[in-house]
């Protein structure tokens, strides 16, 4: 169960890597949009997971790799940033949100569009 402490600084990681993805993605200028969606932090402060969404989609799986390349350079930043907030930046691991698109093939399930409905 998370405590106070873990909370916020979920909070605060998940709005400073917004901003940083913001900037990344509209200095790309491809129509990509990078949504940080979650940011679970370990007890002890030191691994933090965050959960990106990813559109348009055939741009997921070469972001994911290129963000795991810049993790370093990522933490380095929010390091810059958070200074004053922070003691410690956490390990970062970069994973892709798929819950969405699960909810989409349930409802095309439902609505009959798949060609492979649940049964």
């Amino acid at each position: 169960m998370e405590n106070n402490r873990q909370k916020k600084i979920n909070q605060l990681l998940q709005e400073e890597l917004s901003i940083i993805f913001q900037r990344q993605s509209s200095a790309m200028g491809k129509g990509i949009l990078i949504t940080v969606t979650d940011v679970k932090i370990t007890a002890d402060l030191s691994i933090s997971k965050v959960y990106l969404s990813i559109f348009p989609q055939e741009y997921r799986t070469p972001l994911i790799n290129e963000i795991n390349i810049l993790k370093p350079k990522i933490r380095k930043i929010l390091g810059i940033k958070l200074s004053k907030q922070l003691r410690q930046i956490p390990q970062l691991s970069f994973y892709l949100e798929t819950s969405l698109d699960e909810v989409e093939k349930i409802e095309k399930a439902l609505k009959g569009e798949d060609e492979n409905p649940i049964r």
